[in-house]
């Protein structure tokens, strides 16, 4: 199986308005005031305000969002408990 030429996460967030992200495997969820994205290194959870994707190419692994960025978190697959997914997808 071909490795991806995405699976080197990055993320790259400037003045807080501009995020762009590599090694994105999906897109779970999506509305402006939260995003849930599937990386090679876990789900990260992008959480602001006014939040639009403009770029989301799954070949190449790249999502590209505009708006007013105001937290980054990851969540480890698999994690039991009361997790933010968790209650998102309930």
């Amino acid at each position: 199986m071909e490795e991806r030429a995405s699976s080197r996460h990055t993320i790259t967030l400037d003045k807080r308005e501009k995020l762009s992200a590599s090694g994105v495997m999906d897109v779970l969820s999506f509305d402006e005031e939260n995003i849930v994205a599937q990386t090679d290194k876990g789900m990260l959870v992008i959480r602001g305000s006014n939040l639009h994707i403009n770029n989301l190419n799954l070949d190449k692994g790249d999502l590209s969002v505009d708006g007013n960025i105001s937290s980054l978190a990851y969540e480890e697959e698999g994690m039991g408990g009361s997790g933010f997914l968790r209650r998102l997808f309930k």
